[in-house]
């Protein structure tokens, strides 16, 4: 079976969805206002001759149907960062503010990060987490070449994170953007698919639960908690919310969602899922021409 047939009950236009993820993904560049505006940034890529579309629902996110995102000056000056589309939606709903502590559970190579520092005008404190080495040093080089500052890395499993580097305090948010079978990324990465088994999305699922689980412990109470994938599996997205809801103080909120966006799902094969998850977002790539996505909020509440 094609892996995509799995999700045949939950989409609205079965061929729609398979046309678009066979499509190859848009290149999307995301202005740095650390460095830069959105209007100098749109002057720049006049200057460079390079054609753009400004998306809608984010006035900093540009498409670039002619070129790949790191072959301009621009890029090279941290004017501009490469960036899936959808992948700027979460650090959209967690919404920090100037002056605050967030963590970013599964930081590197660090879009979601330095969009984090830019939300927060580079100041407070962003912790960026990861335990990949390699993928680390790419997180660094982002960091600085788009000039972000206010950047602590540490390398840990994000599910024994420890707050004593950091005095202790609880932060205000986290960002938990786990890892995952990632098959709503098919459109850039096709051999995804034949990679997929349902055992790593079994054995994946522990540790997205155990990071989730984490990131509600060292955030205060009133605090927000988004966690997202790119995937569509159940097994990953909601099945790990209704898992958490049952642990840990916490519960789903509702937010605006900018794009296109079906609600997350309460009955999966043989599992039924806590009513709020109708709160969370799934977003399919014919929705909005972008890559596949599932994001919820959550607020954490003693």
């Amino acid at each position: 079976m094609n892996v995509l047939e799995r999700y045949d009950p939950l989409v609205d236009d079965v061929e729609a969805f398979r046309a678009a993820c066979d499509r190859p993904l848009p290149s999307v560049v995301r202005a740095n206002t650390i460095k830069t505006t959105v209007g100098r940034t749109r002057q720049a890529l006049d200057e460079v001759d390079l054609a753009h579309e400004q998306a809608a629902w984010h006035p900093g996110l540009f498409r670039l149907p002619n070129d790949q995102p790191g072959s301009n000056w621009p890029y090279v000056h941290g004017w501009l960062h490469g960036q899936e589309e959808v992948s700027a939606l979460p650090a959209r709903v967690l919404d920090p503010q100037p002056g605050e502590r967030v963590w970013d559970a599964c930081a590197a190579p660090g879009s979601k990060t330095t969009q984090l520092a830019a939300l927060m005008e580079d100041t407070g404190l962003v912790v960026a987490t990861d335990n990949n080495l390699g993928r680390l040093s790419a997180l660094r080089s982002n960091t600085e070449r788009l000039g972000v500052t206010n950047v602590a890395v540490t390398r840990e499993d994000a599910r024994n994170h420890s707050l004593k580097p950091f005095g202790l305090e609880p932060y205000d948010r986290a960002l938990v953007d786990v890892p995952c079978s990632c098959e709503g990324t098919i459109r850039k990465n096709p051999d995804t698919l034949d990679e997929w088994t349902l055992e790593h999305v079994n054995g994946i699922a522990g540790v997205q639960r155990a990071i989730l689980g984490r990131a509600i412990e060292v955030t205060r109470p009133g605090g927000t908690v988004v966690y997202s994938t790119c995937t569509f599996a159940p097994e990953e997205n909601e099945a790990i919310l209704d898992y958490a809801l049952g642990e840990y103080p916490c519960r789903v909120v509702d937010f605006d969602c900018p794009l296109e966006a079906a609600p997350g799902i309460t009955e999966w094969q043989d599992e039924t899922f806590d009513e709020s998850l109708t709160r969370a977002k799934r977003i399919y790539p014919h929705h909005n021409d972008t890559g596949g996505f599932f994001c919820a909020k959550l607020e954490v509440t003693e």
